[in-house]
């Protein structure tokens, strides 16, 4: 009989890898086949009038942080490709503490309404997402230009004197990105808290502790997933973003999507362009990484 079972397990294992197969490969072609083109090419000449010539080159990945000098041919760092990196990982970072900071306490305020109105809490933060996102840049754009609304209730109120120049600045990005991504920090974070049984908030009010030590000691830990899920929600797409930087930094504040996008377009060198798409490919894996490697050395601290 126990023979007749190990021969009956390993044929249904065998009947499920290959029912599996066809969607495995499926998979596998959809999610590397594009990255493995894109690497192929960033070890390629580019072309006179854009594409590649299938000559092997690593000059894209040397192109990448460094640079010849035109006129003393000396190496020196590509000061434009570095300056577009660090203002990416740096408003992508800002931009994810702006949701996080608006956002759990809109996900907390939600989470202690009557279980009849949350519905409709929530419907409201999921409005911008029937919206197109270049109209809700727009919208945007429209608060912050020089004639726009918060312009002119400022100089209407006597407050200002002349137009602040928030459009075509990292601030103007900022601003745009945390709009358009803070549903992303709200979501999971309402999730978390929507499970989190209140009766150990009023506990910890019973036993006389503040609110902010409540918030530290009790909520913080219990809805720690949602928010670890919504930084890495918020953080990987503002690295990559292209139509908020475009239209709110007007080509002037490049991010790495734009200069990604630059490569391909206007430059016509596909295979530098395919090197930084990795490149920010890189940047997401090791930032979460190291993120989830943090919080987990956390949790094992909290658990011992």
């Amino acid at each position: 009989m126990t023979d007749a079972s190990t021969l009956r397990a390993r044929g249904e294992r065998r009947t499920r890898i290959l029912l599996l197969t066809p969607a495995m490969l499926l998979l596998l072609l959809a999610a590397s086949g594009p990255l493995l083109i894109v690497l192929v090419y960033s070890f390629l000449t580019p072309g006179a009038y854009g594409g590649v010539e299938w000559i092997f080159s690593p000059k894209a990945w040397f192109n990448v942080v460094a640079e010849v000098d035109f006129f003393t041919d000396e190496l020196v760092f590509a000061d434009a490709h570095l300056t577009v990196f660090w203002r990416s990982i740096k408003l992508s970072l800002i931009t994810m503490l702006s949701c996080l900071i608006v956002g759990f306490p809109t996900a907390y305020f939600i989470a202690t309404r009557p279980a009849g109105s949350r519905d409709m809490w929530m419907l409201l933060i999921m409005i911008p997402f029937w919206t197109n996102l270049l109209i809700r840049t727009f919208a945007i754009m429209e608060l912050i230009r020089n004639q726009g609304t918060v312009n002119t209730i400022l100089m209407a109120a006597g407050i200002i004197d002349e137009p602040i120049q928030m459009l075509f600045t990292e601030f103007a990005i900022l601003i745009g990105m945390t709009y358009v991504y803070l549903p992303l920090m709200i979501l999971p974070i309402y999730a978390s808290m929507e499970r989190l049984d209140f009766n150990l908030v009023e506990a910890g009010y019973d036993l006389y502790a503040t609110r902010w030590k409540v918030l530290r000691k009790v909520i913080f830990p219990l809805v720690k997933p949602g928010v670890v899920a919504g930084s890495i929600l918020v953080f990987v797409p503002c690295l990559g973003a292209y139509v908020t930087p475009r239209v709110l930094g007007g080509g002037k504040q490049l991010m790495l999507g734009n200069l990604i996008e630059l490569q391909f377009g206007q430059l016509r060198n596909w295979p530098l362009g395919a090197a930084l798409s990795l490149t920010l490919l890189a940047i997401v894996m090791i930032a979460l990484v190291f993120y989830v490697r943090a919080v987990g050395k956390e949790d094992a601290g909290h658990g011992h």
